[in-house]
């Protein structure tokens, strides 16, 4: 005879257990919300997963955050409380603030102040002279004005491709020319809407009073000490492992006459289904059309269609830097470089802890947006590739030979917010409308950041407490 299905109730469904959701269900419970957590993986903390090899501690999603928002020190600061400093944010030093930006057989400092803005070989001096004019150039009037157009109207065709387009590249894994401003650089976007310029925002910004709650966003690197994941162990540990169902199947939403049904099979093959009064998807939009089938096709292809720029990052870790200068955050390469390598980050610079006494550890990035292919290749071949570049790059000599090199793939690692974002956010807008109780979350709106993922979070988390 088949086993009954299994039909519990709690208040808050969340799908998801990367840090979306897992950020949204800590908050719940720390506001006396019963939440249960559902994820397909068997482990918690999605992309994020810090690994370990001998002496070294490197990371093979994302590396690092950014303290942008208070609501980023609020969490650090209270997972700290709640694990018992298991869980404590560690924040990059001054050194890491310095930015490399690859041109011609080496990489360059990107400026950092208006003297070193002058003195660059990265940028032409027309636009180094073009840029005194920013502040009275006409503002944009296209609301899907793209990043590229956006950088070269303003500050020049050589701040686009030496500062910009790596800069996207590192973030994104995009493309300048396809990324919309108002959706991808929100802020930047404000800035000459708002203000008519870049630098007279900026400076506008700087002058408006903070109050101590705002004080808390101070724009540092950050990691949690001894690697990332302590993020989602420590939300886990404090959501409890009984709120918690990893390894399950066929997860499927549907509307009930008092709230909302989840239906999955759990990691024994059990059928199992929550009745809750919310319900919270944190999960890719590509999944959402199999988890939401009561949707309308147009609504839902609007959402599932969403891009994400596939990435290869690749750990390597030396156990003597043969005197190299590694301090700073990392080194950037710009597309019409024509490299392999979208970047390469220094982690051991941000971060203590990361490798044995004298070593170094690096994590390269390839694939992205605009080369696909990459993905295509085998491991041996993009060790390869990293190897070379180990060498011509970041100028080790021939004989240094890497203590681990580590390959990982993402096919799905980066949403892009593209000219049909428009369209994704009116159905998200639409559909939680027409359907109380349902919030979609995770990357596919309000960025793609860990600071973004917390915020946005918090933000859920505040709506469905304040509704009680």
């Amino acid at each position: 005879m088949a086993n009954q299905p299994r039909i519990e109730h709690t208040e808050v469904t969340v799908v998801g257990a990367g840090l979306t959701g897992l950020s949204t269900a800590y908050w719940l419970k720390r506001g006396g919300i019963n939440v249960h957590v559902v994820e397909t993986d068997n482990r918690i903390g999605g992309q994020i997963q810090t690994q370990h090899f001998q002496h070294y501690t490197f990371e093979t999603g994302p590396s690092t955050g950014a303290v942008s928002t208070p609501e980023v020190a609020e969490l650090m600061n209270d997972l700290a409380v709640t694990s018992e400093g298991r869980c404590q944010m560690e924040t990059a030093p001054d050194s890491a603030k310095r930015r490399l930006i690859w041109k011609g057989n080496r990489f360059h400092d990107l400026p950092s102040g208006p003297l070193s803005a002058i003195t660059t070989p990265l940028f032409r001096f027309s636009d180094k002279i073009r840029i005194l004019g920013e502040p009275w150039r006409k503002r944009g009037n296209n609301p899907d004005e793209t990043i590229a157009s956006l950088t070269a109207r303003r500050l020049g065709k050589s701040f686009l491709d030496y500062a910009v387009d790596p800069f996207i590249s590192g973030v994104y894994a995009g493309d300048p020319e396809k990324l919309v401003v108002r959706y991808a650089l929100p802020k930047l976007y404000a800035l000459e809407q708002t203000y008519g310029s870049f630098i007279r925002g900026s400076i506008a910004k700087k002058k408006e009073p903070k109050t101590e709650r705002d004080r808390l966003a101070t724009k540092k690197v950050f990691s949690a000490l001894g690697g990332l994941s302590h993020i989602p162990e420590a939300e886990a540990s404090y959501i409890g492992e009984d709120n918690i169902s990893l390894g399950v199947s066929k997860v499927c939403i549907t509307v009930e006459s008092d709230g909302w049904r989840t239906t999955f099979y759990d990691s024994k093959g059990n059928e199992q289904h929550l009745l809750s009064r919310w319900v919270v998807t944190t999960c890719g939009a590509y999944n959402l059309p199999q988890l939401l089938p009561f949707i309308d096709t147009e609504r839902m292809n609007a959402i599932a269609k969403l891009r994400y720029a596939p990435i290869i990052e690749v750990n390597v870790g030396l156990s003597d830097t043969f005197g190299g200068d590694y301090c700073a955050f990392g080194g950037l390469v710009p597309t019409k470089e024509k490299k392999q390598v979208l970047g390469i980050l220094f982690p051991s610079t941000c971060f203590s802890q990361r490798t044995p006494q004298g070593g170094v550890l690096f994590s390269f990035f390839l694939g992205g947006i605009k080369h696909p292919e990459i993905m295509e290749k085998n491991d041996d071949e993009i060790r390869s590739i990293v190897k070379e570049s180990l060498h011509s790059m970041l100028k080790f000599p021939i004989e240094a030979k890497p203590d681990f090199i580590n390959v990982s793939r993402h096919a799905r690692a980066i949403p892009q917010y593209e000219e049909d974002s428009e369209n994704r956010l009116h159905a998200v807008i639409s559909i939680e409308k027409q359907y109380p109780g349902l919030i979609l979350g995770g990357n596919l709106k309000d960025g793609i950041g860990m600071g973004h993922r917390i915020t946005q979070a918090t933000n859920i988390a505040s709506i469905i407490i304040n509704s009680e």
